[in-house]
């Protein structure tokens, strides 16, 4: 037997009992499943329920259902075991799903007609969409598909009442339409606090009274009964946000009310405590009071009033006026009708003058109402209570004390006949700043008012000083008026005409900024000669001046320079003398650089003229001095270095003159050259001496030539060719050149043949001094070389000694360095730095010795001038062209940070300045001759027991480094320990621990399969490593191969001998450390190159695989690099790449990248 069904309860009655809230939630627990079950008892009229909720056990809950007259289902109490006690969500979501049971067991979606049913969803749809309640698509869950789309297509029109109704979760029951709401309106009389409340009752003031009794216009809200009759019922201001069900009201016209109560609230004085069935509508100070009438409008909100035959009537404008006329023609009842011809009130008539009477009128819409019936709304609008209507309407403006005292005035006020030109010239200019004053009539001429004037004094001081000071002046009658500038600090800005301020502000805004100013030197010259005459013939404006006025000019002429160098006593460094000359007058340029070196764009003179700097000679006179590092550099005045001189001919460029010191023509004359035909390409032949035994290539004898022409002018420089294009055999060619000049000068000026030509000296790494002395025996047997190999101490003889007769010295840079006193002690004709990258540190000592040394000539070798970053070129042209970039600092500031974030003007200026000194080929452009280079990555996967092993290390490193890289100074040594420790993994786990021995090593195993066919094919292969440990394994595999081999490293004592074996030997293989052997060999009897491990250094591998591919090789190298797969090797070949780059755009093109390691790099490699 089916229990009986619960009866269906409305949604009213719900929200009712438990409030929206309560309501809202208990209606999500129910299509949440919350209620785990309930019961209807049909006899004790109790629905019971258990719902789950946030305790651990679910929630027991009753309410009692008893049917109402009107056969409608009542709730009266309700208890619950929730902390509420009672009208909970818990009993909400009960009658809910009882609901929901009510209409699955009437069969209500199945039983009636589609019409039947889709007139009701229709109607519900509605109510649903307003209220966020359930849908058509929540309701009909259970109901066919078919049954929908007829009952869909069957639904009738809707209907324009608007229902309530109750939500089952299953269903929606229809229930009484909505009531209507009005605002009504009532003056009440005003009576005094008793007890914090007002208390108040119905204004017995008649319309258009005189009487003075308190009443305001009070206001409150109103509904529709069954019968029609607007009626307040249990309604008012305190409780309206929570009647819109329990009163069943118009949801659109129920939201203004709820607006109403705050806008009023936000500004008034008077609360909803103080009489809560009315609002007064004098306190509503928001303007938004109109915006609110114009909705009641749209939503049909009518205004109504407690009075029968009362209407109220919202006008669109209201207007104050003063009006002024002739007492006696505003006593006759025709004043309106005034004979034409009649005279005006005038000041200067000798009859008795009338007298004049002010009297305030009140217009809304253009019609007039009686002012004494007139009340104000807050500060923006009026009423008017007549007998008829109640009229509304806002102001123009804002209502001040001016308007407020129209509206209270009870009497129009009398000024004698006598007192008319006093009232004309002295009150009634102030009355019009602030009120509407006309003569309806027209028999009083008001005077047209002065407008205010802006008046600014200028006051001007000693030092060229300037203080601007404004304000406003106003002239009532005779008596002169100053207000401030800004309305909001003036006492009496209620007096101002700030319409006529602002439309004086609005023509002054593109001249001049009307504020407190003081202005020194050039802005106080720029002011009075540019922006006072402006403003002394500005319309409103009147400009005082306080103390002497100078007579400042602008210099506009353009103007000359001339510029000069005078001789001092440092070699290398001239004064430097500019001149500049403004329509014919001079002016020296220290204030000018001063005014350049601070970024100044105008300069003020001593004369009180003044010049603008922002002029192409200026902006490039200052770029110039800016390149030439005067800036904060030349603390004894201008100065300028030989090596400068294409910088010498920028500025003689935009010179009209230039004076130079006979010195220093001769010192930059071949530079200039140089640098006007971009290097050696114009220097001319030089002819190869007869001691050199070798044929130069073309561009070696280009080389040569541009190598003697800079020992011929006494110009250092930098020989950066690639590596293997014999930069050696050039610099040979130019000291035997240098012994050739030196003994036809001795036979030109018959000096005696045996004063020698002092020897040259050249350092270079220990691994490259014997190479030196072997390519002098082939290239140039004639010249005796002398090789230090041992410090002056250890070989028992003074270095005078041991250099004696030598035409060239070949040391060490650790021996250079050590006995640098020495050295510096001996005359030498000049000093050659092979592989000059080893002193690319600038805070090194070998840096400091190299700089230091003190000889006429100096010249730079390298393959390599720059690594990893711009500091290293600096470091080699400090030594070799010391003035050519005065500071490290400053070329940091000019040069290398702008270029590495990518600014491509100073790459090009730098390029600029560099390529007169600096000689740089590529075997791509020159040695076309030369055998192809394949180069190609081995990419060699770890065994699955190497690569587990390198995993685990991988990220015990990875945790530890990832918070030391921020600070990559102070935590450098943990970080490469660690980074060598991944990368030593990469190769041979055993290389870390030798618990890893039996750990097979993929790069060796397929470095083996290589060399098997290189070497039955008759190749001779070097293999090169940064790790000796892993040479040493090679080297044992070699040894159990049984192949013949030949090994150098960092701790080889015989290396000239172990070089040699190879070289005249038969050995296939040479295992080569990267730091003994990458630079200063030349091994061309190997054609294949086996990079074992990569490094992010790009020139170092460049260098090793170099050591084959230069001159003299016949064959094509085979450059092979192997790469673990998946470990830190990847990304230090993607680094190496990008440290490439920079190189290429500093020496090569006009790319840029930069290449610090910084430690995003090091986070990379970490990935």
């Amino acid at each position: 037997m089916t229990p009986a069904a619960p009866p269906l309860v409305d949604v009213a009655d719900i929200v009712r009992l438990v409030g929206d809230g309560s309501f809202r939630r208990g209606q999500a627990y129910a299509r949440g499943g919350a209620v785990e079950r309930f019961d209807w008892d049909p006899e004790t009229n109790r629905l019971s329920g258990t719902v789950a909720g946030g305790a651990p056990s679910p929630y027991s809950c009753t309410v009692e259902i008893v049917a109402g007259a009107n056969g409608r289902s009542r709730l009266t109490v309700s208890s619950c075991s929730c902390p509420m006690d009672y009208d909970c969500k818990h009993v909400a979501a009960t009658i809910v799903s009882a609901n929901a049971e009510h209409i699955r067991q009437l069969g209500l979606s199945s039983r009636r007609t589609a019409a039947e049913w889709a007139d009701e969803r229709s109607a519900q749809s509605r109510e649903s969409a307003a209220h966020g309640f359930p849908g058509e698509a929540e309701v009909a869950d259970d109901l066919p598909a078919w049954k929908a789309a007829l009952g869909a297509m069957a639904a009738p029109a809707a209907t324009s009442t608007p229902l309530m109704y109750a939500d089952s979760g299953m269903g929606l029951v229809s229930v009484a339409p909505r009531h209507s709401m009005a605002l009504q309106f009532e003056l009440r009389e005003q009576a005094p606090r008793a007890q914090d409340r007002w208390r108040g009752s119905p204004s017995r003031r008649r319309a258009g009274s005189n009487e003075t009794a308190s009443a305001r216009l009070g206001v409150r809200p109103v509904m529709r009964n069954a019968r029609g009759t607007w009626v307040k019922g249990s309604l008012t201001w305190g409780n309206i946000l929570y009647q819109v069900n329990r009163l069943n009201l118009e949801p659109e016209q129920h939201r203004w009310f709820c607006q109403f109560v705050p806008l009023h609230r936000a500004s008034s004085e008077v609360y909803l405590g103080q009489d809560g069935d009315w609002l007064f509508l004098d306190d509503f100070n928001s303007p938004l009071l109109w915006h609110l009438f114009t909705e009641a409008t749209r939503l049909g909100i009518e205004l109504v009033t407690t009075t029968k035959g009362l209407s109220v009537m919202v006008g669109a404008r209201a207007e104050l006026t003063l009006d002024v006329r002739e007492a006696e023609v505003a006593g006759r009842a025709g004043a309106a009708e005034r004979a034409p011809g009649a005279e005006t009130l005038a000041l200067d008539t000798t009859t008795p003058a009338p007298d004049i009477r002010l009297e305030p009128r009140l217009a809304i819409d253009g019609r007039d109402y009686p002012v004494a019936a007139a009340s104000a709304i807050g500060a923006h609008g009026v009423y008017v209570a007549g007998s008829e209507r109640i009229v509304l309407a806002p102001t123009a403006g804002p209502l001040g004390a001016e308007q407020r005292w129209l509206l209270s005035a009870t009497e129009p006020v009398t000024a004698p006949g006598r007192d008319a030109a006093e009232f004309l010239t002295d009150f009634y200019p102030r009355l019009r700043r602030t009120l509407r004053v006309t003569s309806s009539d027209a028999t009083v001429a008001l005077p047209e008012v002065v407008p205010p004037v802006l008046v600014l004094t200028a006051t001007f001081g000693a030092k060229d000083s300037l203080a601007l000071a404004w304000h406003w002046e106003y002239r009532d009658g005779s008596t002169a008026v100053r207000m401030p500038i800004d309305p909001e600090r003036s006492l009496e800005s209620e007096l101002r005409d700030q319409t006529a301020e602002r439309e004086i502000l609005d023509r002054l805004r593109e001249t001049a900024v009307p504020v407190p100013t003081a202005l020194q030197g050039l802005d106080a010259a720029e002011y009075t000669e540019r922006v006072l005459p402006v403003l002394e013939d500005f319309d409103g404006v009147r400009v005082d001046i306080s103390g002497k006025r100078p007579a400042y000019r602008e210099l506009t002429d353009v103007p000359e320079l001339t510029i000069s160098t005078v001789e001092t006593d440092e070699r290398d460094w001239f004064d430097l003398g500019v001149m500049v000359k403004i329509g014919g007058r001079s002016i020296p340029f220290g204030p000018i650089f001063t005014a350049l070196a601070k970024g100044k764009t105008k300069l003020l003179l001593v004369d009180k003229t003044y010049l603008s700097l922002e002029q192409p000679v200026f902006e490039r006179l200052h770029e110039l001095i800016e390149e030439a590092k005067a800036l904060q550099e030349w603390d004894t005045g201008l100065r300028i270095s030989r090596y400068q001189a294409s910088l010498w001919s920028e500025f003689e460029d935009l010179a009209e003159e230039t004076d130079q010191a006979v010195s220093w023509r001769s010192a930059v004359a071949g530079l200039l050259e140089l640098a006007a035909d971009a290097g050696a390409a114009g220097v001319g032949a030089t002819a190869v001496p007869e001691a050199i035994n070798a044929t130069l290539r073309p561009y070696q004898a280009e080389g040569f030539a541009w190598l003697a022409f800079l020992w011929r002018h006494r110009l250092g420089g930098v020989l950066a060719d690639d590596m293997g294009l014999g930069k050696t055999l050039q610099s040979l060619a130019l000291i035997c050149h240098a012994r050739e000049q030196h003994a036809l000068e001795q036979e030109k000026h018959a000096q005696p043949a045996d004063v020698a030509l002092p020897p040259f000296l050249v350092v270079a790494p220990t691994s490259v001094v014997g190479n030196w002395v072997l390519e002098a025996a082939r290239f140039a047997p004639g010249l005796k070389v002398v090789s230090l190999t041992a410090t002056e101490s250890k070989s028992r003889a003074t270095l005078a000694d041991l250099v004696a007769g030598a035409d060239i010295v070949v040391t060490s840079y650790t021996l250079f360095r050590i006995d640098n006193p020495a050295y510096t002690a001996q005359v030498w004709s000049g000093l050659i730095l092979d592989e000059a990258q080893f002193v690319k540190n600038a805070t090194s000592l070998a840096h400091r010795c190299a700089k230091d040394f003190d000889v006429p000539f100096k010249l730079a070798i390298t393959g390599t001038p720059m690594e990893n970053n711009l500091m290293e070129l600096w470091s080699l042209f400090s030594i070799v062209a010391p003035g050519l970039f005065p500071s490290s600092r400053k070329f940091a500031e000019v040069y290398q940070r702008p270029i590495e974030r990518g600014a491509p003007e100073p790459l090009a200026t730098l390029r600029r300045r560099i390529r007169p000194l600096m000689m740089r080929r590529t075997k791509d452009l020159v040695a076309k001759d030369l055998p192809a280079k394949q180069e190609q990555v081995l990419r060699i996967d770890l065994a699955p027991k190497h690569r587990k092993i390198y995993e685990t290390f991988l990220q015990r490193e990875r945790q530890k480094l990832l918070g030391l890289i921020e600070d990559i100074d102070k935590n450098r040594f943990i970080i490469f320990r660690s980074l060598t420790l991944l990368r030593m993994l990469s190769l041979d786990a055993s290389l870390v621990d030798d618990k890893f021995t039996g750990v097979p090593s993929s790069k060796l195993d397929a470095l083996f399969e290589q060399l098997e066919d290189v070497i039955a094919e008759g190749h001779r292969s070097l293999i090169f490593s940064q790790f000796t440990s892993f040479l040493g394994m090679a080297a044992a595999r070699l040894d159990a191969a049984g192949i013949d081999y030949c090994y150098l490293d960092g701790s080889s004592t015989n290396r000239a001998d172990i070089i040699r074996r190879f070289k005249e030997g038969s050995a296939p293989v040479f295992l080569i450390s990267l730091k003994a052997g990458g630079f200063g060999l030349n091994l061309t009897e190997a054609d294949y190159v086996f990079l074992l491990d990569p490094w992010w250094n790009p020139a170092t591998e460049t260098q090793a695989v170099d050591r084959t591919h230069r001159i003299g090789q016949t064959r094509n190298v085979m450059v092979y690099r192997l790469v673990a797969t998946d470990t830190i090797e990847e990304k230090v070949m993607a680094l190496k790449e990008q440290k490439a780059k920079l190189f290429t755009a500093v020496l090569d093109d006009d790319a840029v990248f930069s290449s610090a390691l910084t430690a995003d790099d090091i986070r990379g490699l970490l990935e």
